[in-house]
């Protein structure tokens, strides 16, 4: 009991954690976080921290020493950057 005692056990080998499909989402995450923090380091960390991280709004804005808000408005920038830039290109 000290130590799980019925608790079920199971294999890592057995779990597929990441999928091929989101394995490459997650590729091309990285890729335009890279591109973001380019340009704009504080959106980057933010989403990092957010989305990464699990950070609430007033954790980010106690970490970086900025307000909530300037928090919540650089998440939203932020998102819709990389929403748009992730978005499949057409040719």
């Amino acid at each position: 009991m000290k130590r799980g005692g019925n608790a079920v056990q199971v294999a890592l080998e057995t779990l597929e954690v990441i999928t091929p499909e989101r394995s490459e989402e997650l590729i091309v995450l990285d890729e335009a976080l890279t591109r973001l923090a380019g340009f704009d380091e504080r959106k980057s960390k933010i989403v990092e921290m957010k989305f990464f991280g699990g950070l609430s709004v007033e954790e980010i804005a106690e970490v970086l020493t900025i307000a909530p808000v300037t928090v919540m408005r650089q998440w939203r920038l932020a998102k819709a950057w990389l929403q748009q830039e992730m978005r499949p290109q057409v040719n």
